[in-house]
């Protein structure tokens, strides 16, 4: 079970053009909105990175609203895990427990999945708060992550698993978010 004091949130390439070429990105986005936020108020430190923004554009103002304090970190490396500035933020949080979101799915989302599994984190993937261009490649990745050892879940049943109970002090603001 997730545990507050041991996650941590990710959120990959969630950028200008290329963001609004994903399947269903309306949700996606609406989602990845609702898990920023909700880290935000549950204090969960969030690690955030770009794939080359010089060609594809920064995080979409939608979500980068929502991002004070966190610089995204621009990376060539398809997994963000390829990158040592990625490395040493997450490891600086002293979270192991990952809440994996963003773009996409098949690419930059697997490889950082499947490079934290080998480095030893709990890798949560919030499988409506990723997506790739097409569904057929978003599924493929997500049952490929999920044989690997991923686990799978979705944007409200991360947050509800992290306060336990409705007597959980931000409760009520996180319900807000969710509906």
């Amino acid at each position: 079970m997730l545990k507050i004091e041991k996650t941590c949130l990710v959120v990959v390439d969630v950028q200008g053009k290329l963001a609004q070429l994903m399947h269903d990105r309306g949700a996606l986005f609406a989602n990845i909105e609702i898990l920023i936020q909700s880290a935000n108020v549950l204090e969960l430190p969030i690690v955030a990175c770009e794939q080359y923004p010089k060609a594809l554009g920064h995080t979409i103002a939608q979500l980068a609203q929502h991002l004070d304090g966190v610089e995204p970190i621009d990376k060539f490396s398809f997994s963000c895990a390829g990158d040592e500035r990625f490395v040493n933020q997450l490891k600086s949080t002293g979270r192991k427990q990952v809440l994996l979101c963003g773009i996409e799915t098949h690419v930059c989302v697997y490889q950082t999945a499947m490079d934290l599994l080998a480095s030893g984190y709990e890798v949560h993937l919030i499988v409506d708060a990723v997506s790739s261009r097409t569904a057929e490649n978003k599924q493929i990745a997500i049952d490929r992550m999920a044989s690997e050892g991923v686990k799978i879940a979705s944007t409200e049943m991360v947050l509800f698993e992290l306060m336990k109970t409705a007597k959980h002090p931000q409760f009520k603001q996180i319900a807000k978010l969710v509906k």
